[in-house]
């Protein structure tokens, strides 16, 4: 289990009702923000301190991954934000009867503040600049232990991630049923073209045939029969134009639950072909489907098309932080 601290100023009233975070995946010049980039690092079972308005007033268990999800239309006008895709996560919020103010608290705490991605500065302020950062358990703890009997059944009654029903990837669910009938109602394309883009959603029809001239088997588990492989997309489906949805340079041949595995970003190749792990997935999962990140797989080199579509899922579908990794070493 691990303890986040989300800074929702302006988006408490939208977020803790929903049921979710939601973060841009870059700042507005383009760059990475370490803050929004943590999103890839939560599982489901962590506790999420929510602080608004000077006061933490509700903890939240996170009850799924992060994955891609346009900007929640209840942040503005309706429709307008099909476009702004960024990370979501759902998270069960619990709002407290007595809220805590940290900065009346800061002898206990300035101590256990990180030296790095802080939530606080030392006089009690809430940053600005913070969405969502990683807590110790000892500053978790402490929170908990100020916070009291509240906060401690929230999190105690939630430690086995196993326990809870996990909720479905909502916003990426409403994404693709809104791509599809984007798709379905325009009129500009091709009928046939249409149903080529439809089929290829599901890794079958003429963008598997595409893939099936560059790729001969599940590159983890050597399957090789046709009827057990689906074309997966590198670039998703839902991200991806229809040029680059029918695209067989944009596919690996995979059985369903590696596919899985790859669509929603737990696994992912370096362009040599080794595997990436991400460190949220669940290992013994991974182990029984013949993938070990105690140990490196290599799967072979990709073309240089495959690169360029691989490189778009490195950088915006695995679920692994480089900034979390640089504070764990």
């Amino acid at each position: 289990m691990r303890y986040w601290w989300v800074n929702q100023n302006q988006t408490y009233r939208h977020e803790v009702p929903g049921g979710y975070l939601w973060s841009p995946k870059r700042k507005a010049n383009g760059n990475r923000n370490p803050f929004y980039d943590f999103m890839r690092g939560v599982t489901p079972g962590d506790a999420v301190f929510s602080f608004a308005g000077t006061q933490i007033k509700a903890i939240g268990i996170v009850s799924s991954h992060a994955y891609e999800a346009p900007k929640p239309l209840e942040f503005g006008q309706a429709g307008a934000y099909w476009d702004k895709i960024g990370w979501r996560v759902d998270v069960r919020f619990t709002e407290l009867r007595l809220p805590l103010r940290p900065s009346e608290h800061m002898p206990v705490l300035v101590p256990l503040l990180p030296e790095r991605y802080a939530p606080l500065l030392p006089s009690g302020n809430g940053l600005q600049s913070v969405y969502l950062t990683q807590l110790s358990e000892p500053f978790a703890g402490a929170l908990a232990d100020l916070i009291g009997a509240e906060a401690r059944n929230l999190i105690l009654g939630h430690r086995v991630a196993e326990e809870l029903s996990l909720q479905p990837a909502i916003g990426l669910i409403e994404w693709e049923e809104h791509e599809m009938n984007r798709l379905r109602t325009d009129t500009h394309v091709p009928e046939t073209t249409r149903q080529a883009v439809v089929l290829a959603r599901r890794g079958q029809g003429l963008f598997k045939q595409r893939v099936m001239q560059i790729e001969r088997a599940c590159r983890i588990t050597g399957v090789t029969r046709e009827e057990h492989l689906r074309a997966s997309h590198c670039k998703p489906w839902r991200d991806a134009t229809n040029d680059e949805r029918l695209d067989g340079e944009n596919g690996l041949l995979l059985t369903p639950n590696v596919d899985h595995l790859f669509d929603r970003g737990f696994i992912g190749f370096e362009d040599n072909g080794n595997v990436l792990i991400s460190p949220v997935a669940h290992a013994d999962s991974l182990a029984r489907m013949g993938l070990s990140s105690s140990r490196k797989t290599n799967v072979g080199g990709f073309s240089m098309g495959q690169r360029h579509y691989l490189e778009f899922h490195r950088e915006n579908v695995l679920l692994r932080s480089r900034f979390l990794d640089e504070v764990q070493k």
